[in-house]
């Protein structure tokens, strides 16, 4: 803010004439009794959400509106009073020592009894919000003002986490693609990952994103680690203890032949030759399935108790059937001819090349679903760890769209591993550059360590109480009577609380243009939207794409193919790959 805004500020509230006057303080509220009509001169300083300001001198504090009443105390109409305002005290405007007027959170000078209130102008509220603050990024416009833009502080909303509240419907895809937009305006090195659960972002973000697709997506088995392999093989079924221990033993005796024979034909190789390469089972190296089963089968074949041997048997019956879906050729193509792609894997998944696009749309629609829990645990697993081995060298943002789905607060629901997964990344996160962007419907049923992990909180419309009570819970502010206004909020608009905003403040998000709304892609996917849904031409193509997702085959059409990787990509994928594998424990 230049010199003549911040003059301008000092000339308003100066010269403005008061409406009301305190008559009471208790803590962090005051009481303000209003003028009689013949006094008052701004009427509309006194609705509830506005903000006031309460003169000390030369500086004075700048309060919220959460309630009106026509009840007064005993004597106030004899001296002109005619109704009272609740404030909650936000923070105060004073005079620095070179004469520049601005704002700071926090009272540090309680009003008297007896002080004026007066109403903020648009100079005002530009000071509070810091709207001319060149570091702020533009969101939408400000309720208290809907000329005046309002602002987030991108390094804090990123650095310090943050949530996106709201019930099905409100606005909460539009809002968070507003949010990641300016996050990779403000940020060039940043780079998001983007869980989207309805398949509704890939083409918000049009050449910018990197849209990976159920049928695109390659995330080998052996990325995965004991827990989250398990959870696939079963199906989330609880798996038998017998075949667990005979997984534990063989996945490293596999991961060993492949370290030491994947130049040289296994079939040369002689019994009991296998050297330990001190992989463990969650170690992320290759190995193929068919050493995996070979294994099994060897030792199944010392065995003469016909009950023990079922249990090796039903184990590669297991592996042999899940290997075989098409629904899992994401996991399992190329099971048997092995290659080591993590680095690639990482360079795309995470954006790696400084030049390349900024964010990936991981789209899970279509994945099966019962392996969604132990890929959204791979893929934040995987994002932590790179966190932690690259030392935080790509700050990288993680996009969580219905997180309650994957860390519930009931521990006996979901997969725990997932709920762990998201946590880590919310407690520890920060120190490895790795930061967690939240949106859910039902926050109550979110677990609440996540919620507290996050500095910053975007509030749309809740109707449920116990979310609504969990909101209360979660937002500290001294504006926390704020969230009284979250029942009744506007599509697109929400109330913001933490270290993304200046103030709590209740802003309407700006609308995206139509080509960039957030939508399900079914039926662009379908090829079909050009059709009348009730043709016979529409429901065959239903019927043909049904049946398809059971059938192995290539992409389909429509989708974009993977783009070449280039020179500089290919170099840095190689330097990743020597560091991490230096990295593994031996």
């Amino acid at each position: 803010m230049n010199d003549d805004q911040t003059h301008q500020v000092s000339v308003d509230a100066a010269n403005a004439a008061p409406f009301g006057r305190v008559i009471g303080v208790t803590g962090s509220r005051a009481s303000i009794g209003v003028m009689s009509a013949k006094h008052r001169v701004a009427q509309h300083s006194s609705t509830v959400g506005r903000f006031v300001g309460l003169r000390i001198g030369r500086s004075f504090i700048v309060a919220m509106v959460t309630e009106a009443t026509a009840d007064l105390p005993v004597g106030a109409r004899d001296r002109g009073f005619e109704a009272s305002i609740l404030v909650d005290l936000m923070g105060e405007i004073r005079q620095g020592r070179n004469g520049v007027r601005r704002f700071k959170r926090g009272v540090s000078e309680y009003p008297a009894i007896g002080d004026e209130a007066i109403p903020l102008s648009s100079s005002d509220l530009r000071l509070i919000y810091a709207t001319e603050d060149a570091a702020l990024a533009t969101v939408g416009l400000l309720h208290q003002d809907d000329a005046l833009p309002a602002c987030i502080d991108v390094e804090g909303l990123v650095n310090k986490h943050f949530a996106l509240l709201g019930t099905t419907g409100v606005g909460k895809s539009s809002g968070m693609a507003v949010i990641l937009d300016e996050v990779m305006t403000s940020r060039d090195q940043q780079r998001i990952f983007l869980i989207d659960g309805h398949n509704e972002y890939g083409r918000c973000f049009g050449n910018r994103a990197n849209v990976v697709t159920s049928r695109s997506v390659k995330l080998p088995f052996w990325l995965f680690n004991f827990e989250e392999l398990m959870d696939v093989v079963y199906g989330g079924r609880p798996p038998v203890a017998e075949e667990i221990e005979i997984l534990a033993e063989v996945i490293p005796i596999a991961k060993a032949l492949y370290s030491q024979y994947k130049s040289v034909d296994r079939t040369v190789r002689r019994k009991g030759d296998v050297k330990s390469s001190g992989h463990t089972v969650d170690t992320p190296v290759p190995y193929t399935i068919q050493d995996l089963v070979a294994q099994i089968d060897e030792r199944m074949g010392r065995l003469e108790n016909r009950g023990a041997r079922m249990h090796y048997h039903r184990l590669m019956a297991r592996i042999e059937t899940i290997r075989n879906n098409p629904h899992y050729a994401f996991m399992f193509e190329n099971a048997n001819v092995g290659g080591d792609t993590m680095g690639a894997i990482l360079a795309n998944l995470f954006r790696l090349d400084p030049k390349g696009k900024p964010i990936t749309v991981m789209q899970m629609a279509g994945l099966p679903a019962e392996t969604m829990d132990a890929v959204v645990c791979v893929l934040c697993r995987l994002a932590f760890d790179f966190g932690v081995w690259s030392e935080g060298a790509v700050p990288l943002l993680l996009v969580c769209e219905e997180a309650h789905r994957y860390a519930s607060s009931d521990l006996t629901a979901g997969f725990n591993p997932t709920r762990r997964a998201l946590i880590r990344i919310a407690r520890e996160g920060r120190k490895y550059g790795v930061s967690l962007g939240l949106v859910t419907q039902r926050p109550a049923e979110l677990d609440a360590t996540i919620i507290a992990q996050c500095g910053t909180l975007f509030a749309m419309r809740m109707a449920n109480e116990r979310d609504q009570a969990l909101l209360r819970s979660a937002v500290s502010d001294a504006a926390a009577n704020l969230l009284s206004f979250v029942p009744t909020l506007a599509t697109g608009e929400a109330v913001a609380f933490g270290e993304g905003v200046s103030v709590p403040v209740r802003l309407t998000f700006r609308q995206l243009p139509e080509a960039g709304l957030p939508q399900n892609e079914a039926s662009r996917a379908l090829g079909v939207a050009h059709l009348d849904p009730t043709s016979p031409d529409f429901i065959k193509a239903v019927v043909e794409r049904w049946r398809g997702a059971s059938m192995s085959g290539r992409p389909h059409q429509d989708e974009a193919e993977p783009e070449e990787e280039n020179t500089d990509l290919r170099l840095l994928r190689n330097r990743l790959e020597s560091t991490l594998f230096r990295a593994q424990p031996t």
